[in-house]
């Protein structure tokens, strides 16, 4: 193996060291698979390697180079993709039995650009069951574990994505509804970054919430998902929802002054709820902030003790939509000898679902019901343009806003498992991002006594993704939280 490797598997040094030729593709490939097979064991992060066909692309790369041919900008950099998102490789199951050897029959548009730019899929990562959980518990493949520590949850739904960042460096694209992205890497000591709704296209991602689901990508620093998201944002004519925005240069903007830019310090997201190591770290980050230069300043979000409730209300009545056609007849798994059509829906979907995609599919058909449409749904899509005001009207004052992004560090698995809200109240600081489809990033601040991560979060104005990437990069440039390294790599030390 070559020496040339970076020791914390840095995708922007990888490609580097592959452009200037001192790294071959195949020895980037081999060295990530290295890493899963001594380590995947023991957190089960992917669910799926595809190390054959890794290693075909990656001597496809190589040869190339060889002839003198541009192998593209991502060329030998590996990374995965979250179970819900489709690829020709392996099998798209969203980590459910309900499609438990889907086959997508077409690529998602993320996965066809970063190929495109010679980037190389080798596997894919565990998840909650489409999308829906804060665990990665809700998972019919088994549960993922933190590589921090392996008796706690590495939050969800794209824990798998975070904890493979963690444990095998590298980046690996996730999806955001409440908080899916952040959650996770804040647990998992990774940066993690929700895009624009809009900016990514979410062809070729299985629907949980269609008005609030955005592909991100998850790595271990702020420049890594500036190259990634790079590669996939961009309108496409696959998605009707993607914008057609200009794209900037990301990893550019990463090198813009952050002195003299705001930042607005909300105070409902400072309280009761929050636990202490928490708000003591976010606010270190903080004074971490004014040191660059950026000032920061109190500011208020009156209606976010209403993003959790309005949240859970919009995403189950979307996703209660979304999941309708897997019923045994147009997708999905079949109930065996049904006695007759009503015994095989509801079989079928009975078996195929897992406990809290129920609990969500009926939340949602109750509130878009017949006389409760009005009362639950219509009241929540006002609310909804209540918090994106508010989000209007704080970024007339400030640049940015910063919190924490959970209110806890990672608990213990099961430990939430039997009391759904108590896994909500994790999502209550991220959720409100997606209702206002504004970019957000998670990135390390700290960690707590016992070695868990900590997380804060920025959010910013519709389409300057660019500057809450800057943001952070600012940070990690100041700190080193986001280069340590968990446990899991060094059992027993």
């Amino acid at each position: 193996m070559s020496s040339s490797l970076p020791s914390n598997f840095d995708s922007l040094a990888i490609r580097d060291g592959i452009r200037e030729g001192n790294l071959s593709a195949i020895d980037a490939v081999s060295d990530v698979l290295g890493r899963i097979d001594s380590t995947n064991p023991a957190i089960f992060a992917l669910t799926q390697v595809f190390r054959d066909e890794a290693l075909a692309a990656a001597a496809r790369v190589d040869e190339k180079r060889a002839a003198g041919e541009d192998p593209g900008p991502l060329a030998g950099v590996p990374f995965t993709v979250k179970a819900n998102i489709c690829s020709r490789e392996g099998i798209s199951d969203a980590a459910s039995k309900v499609i438990p050897e889907y086959r997508a029959p077409y690529q998602a548009t993320v996965v066809d650009r970063l190929k495109e730019a010679g980037a190389i899929l080798v596997g894919k990562t565990n998840m909650d069951e489409f999308g829906m959980g804060s665990s990665t518990e809700n998972s019919a493949r088994g549960p993922t574990r933190n590589p921090w520590n392996t008796d706690c949850v590495p939050g969800g739904s794209s824990g798998g994505a975070a904890a493979a960042a963690a444990a095998f460096g590298a980046f690996h694209l996730g999806s955001d509804t409440g908080g899916s992205i952040r959650q996770p890497s804040s647990y998992c000591g990774v940066t993690g970054f929700k895009p624009t709704y809009g900016r990514v296209s979410r062809y070729g991602l299985l629907a949980f919430a269609s008005s609030l689901d955005q592909i991100g990508p998850v790595a271990r620093s702020a420049r890594e998902c500036a190259m990634a998201l790079q590669a996939i944002s961009g309108a496409d004519p696959m998605d009707s929802t993607s914008a057609d925005v200009e794209v900037p240069d990301y990893l550019g903007a990463l090198e813009q002054d952050v002195s003299g830019m705001k930042i607005g310090i909300p105070e409902e997201y400072f309280g009761a709820a929050i636990d202490d190591d928490v708000r003591s770290h976010v606010e270190k980050a903080i004074e971490s902030f004014r040191e660059l230069g950026v000032s920061a300043e109190k500011i208020s979000l009156p209606h976010t003790e209403y993003a959790n409730p309005t949240y859970v209300i919009i995403s189950a009545a979307e996703a209660s939509s979304n999941l309708g056609r897997y019923d045994g007849v147009h997708y999905g798994h079949r109930a065996a000898d049904p006695s007759d059509l009503v015994d095989m829906y509801s079989r079928s979907r009975g078996e195929g679902f897992g406990p809290e995609v129920k609990r969500r599919i009926m939340v949602g058909t109750f509130v878009l019901s017949s006389g409760y449409y009005d009362a639950f749904y219509l009241k929540a899509m006002k609310v909804r343009r209540l918090i994106r005001n508010d989000y209007e009207e704080a970024f007339k004052k400030v640049d940015a806003v910063i919190c924490p992004t959970s209110p806890v560090v990672a608990f213990q698995l099961g430990a939430r498992l039997d009391d759904p809200l108590k896994l909500y109240a994790v999502d209550i600081l991220t959720v409100s991002a997606n209702l206002a489809a504004i970019p957000g990033v998670s990135f390390p601040c700290g960690f707590t006594a016992a070695g868990l991560p900590v997380g804060a979060q920025i959010f910013g104005r519709h389409f300057e993704d660019d500057r809450v990437l800057s943001l952070a990069h600012a940070f990690q440039c100041a700190t080193d939280f986001h280069t340590r390294m968990p446990p899991v790599l060094n059992p027993g030390s």
